[in-house]
């Protein structure tokens, strides 16, 4: 239950954190790119357009990380997810008409306990993207 919570918290306060720098909004679709991630979740961004990033806390170092990150519309997204220095950067192709999807996993402790930032920054100000940060009990 405190979990569930927490993760409940996190994602209310991701969403509150996101930005969309100079995005336009992002077109009505009933295409999920990436569904919402459940209890292990922390942050689920459902879409966005152009650049953007979400800030969130309640990371735990005793668990492994997963950054996950979706998206569409030809071109691509680069990704960073930082805690005072760089963690994690990846690239996804975002093929035009379906997904592209990319993900990294971190071993516990990659990950500091505490709050993160995640920057993506795509090559158009079109392309919709996802993301999910989960950090799974198993």
């Amino acid at each position: 239950m405190r979990r569930t919570s927490r993760a409940l918290a996190m994602t209310a306060l991701a969403a509150c954190g996101l930005t969309g720098l100079g995005a336009a909004p992002a077109a009505a679709s009933t295409d999920v790119l990436l569904p919402h991630p459940g209890p292990e979740g922390l942050v689920w961004v459902p879409e966005q357009t152009g650049d953007g990033g979400v800030a969130s806390g309640g990371a735990w170092e005793g668990l492994p990380t997963v950054l996950t990150v979706a998206c569409e519309g030809g071109g691509d997204v680069r990704v960073r997810m930082s805690q005072e220095t760089e963690v994690a950067a990846f690239s996804v192709d975002c093929p035009a008409g379906e997904a592209g999807v990319g993900s990294v996993t971190m071993d516990p402790g990659v990950v500091r306990s505490g709050s993160f930032v995640i920057g993506v920054d795509a090559s158009s100000d079109t392309i919709r993207w996802a993301l999910t940060v989960t950090q799974p009990e198993s």
